[in-house]
């Protein structure tokens, strides 16, 4: 943790407070520029009367909390995990006994606080042999769930996956039953490069993609070949083997580059049963379907927590957060250190880069 946090306060000393101008590549070969705000950490909220409570955050470019004068209702930071369900783009969602699933930016720190948005979609529609009861995760083709082309997708554990654009009039969900138990308990994630859905099969070999907008009910499968993967000692292999295996896709909209995180964790042996972190694997992905393990994601950052997983560049680069209600860990990729613990989350949400307007 020294060595982490030495790390963390060098990169925080040499950087300021806003992320440096991020370049978004565009179809027509131009590219352009824009201030971001850094990516943070929802750290809890110190209560301060009528259910709410003072946002507290981790800076991503410091190495202490922030209390911040924003003001959010208590239980989207401290409620039961089957009320706040997921985020995207900094806002949060949350599904209560009525069924209606809404997004809020509360948790956002950087929305108003005075005039918070909070939208409604329609009520779930579960197919036959499906449950909307569990979600899995949720995301979002754009930044808000106001812009026109805005698509929200809800990944639920299980066959169901349903969509919804709430800017549009008379919104309702389009629902996809998936064939494959691979995808079963896989989260989804929005690529802007491919301008789909997609959600990693169980194992990391399969990814299948879907695109809503178009009514096309049939999703688009990739078969990954994994390369370059490292040779492991006995020892490593039977431990990695005892673990329980998780998948992310990440993609950074900074440089176009797609990566798939695979999570080995395990539960603990004595005490109060949690599971920990043993080890986390890296892969580049390329259009013909290429996994190749990498221990250098050049000066990226990758996010993951049960927000969707983002990438930045210029902060703490071959740096991995995970973040989890039971666990804060920090995997510095050229070692395959991993720093932290388990902890208490009960908002276990990294919140992506803003852009300032």
């Amino acid at each position: 943790m020294s060595l982490l946090l030495r790390r963390l306060s060098k990169l925080s000393s040499e950087k300021p407070a806003l992320v440096r101008p991020s370049v978004l590549r565009r179809s027509n070969g131009f590219s352009s520029s824009s201030l971001q705000t850094p990516p943070c950490t929802i750290v809890g909220a110190a209560p301060c009367g009528a259910d709410l409570g003072k946002l507290v955050i981790m800076n991503a470019t410091k190495n202490s909390c922030t209390d911040l004068e924003k003001k959010v209702p208590l239980e989207l930071v401290y409620s039961d995990p089957m009320v706040t369900i997921g985020a995207s783009h900094g806002w949060v969602a949350t599904l209560k006994d009525d069924r209606i699933l809404r997004l809020q930016d509360d948790l956002n720190p950087y929305a108003s606080d005075t005039d918070p948005k909070r939208i409604s979609l329609p009520p779930l529609v579960t197919l036959p042999r499906c449950q909307t009861q569990v979600v899995t995760n949720v995301a979002m083709s754009s930044s808000s769930p106001e812009d026109e082309d805005c698509v929200v997708a809800v990944k639920f554990l299980g066959s169901q996956l349903s969509f919804c654009r709430p800017a549009q009039a008379n919104s309702e969900w389009i629902n996809f039953r998936i064939a494959s138990p691979c995808f079963y308990s896989s989260p989804v994630m929005f690529s802007k490069t491919h301008d789909m859905f997609c959600i990693p099969g169980s194992g990391g070999h399969l990814i299948g993609s879907w695109d809503p907008r178009t009514h096309k009910h049939k999703p688009k499968f990739q078969r990954l070949r994994f390369q370059n993967l490292p040779e492991l000692t006995k020892t490593k292999r039977k431990l990695w083997q005892s673990c329980c295996t998780s998948e992310r896709l990440v993609e950074s909209r900074s440089t176009g580059e797609t990566f798939l995180v695979k999570l080995y964790r395990k539960a603990t042996a004595s005490g109060t049963v949690k599971m920990q972190t043993k080890a986390l694997m890296v892969f580049k992905l390329d259009e013909e379907g290429n996994a190749v393990y990498t221990k250098d994601i050049g000066d990226l950052c990758i996010f993951i927590s049960q927000a969707e997983p983002f990438a930045v560049p210029g902060l703490c680069p071959n740096w991995v957060q995970v973040l989890d209600i039971e666990e804060s860990i920090f995997v510095y990729l050229p070692d395959s250190s991993i720093c932290g613990g388990n902890c208490a989350k009960r908002a276990p949400y990294h919140i992506p880069p803003q852009k300032i307007v």
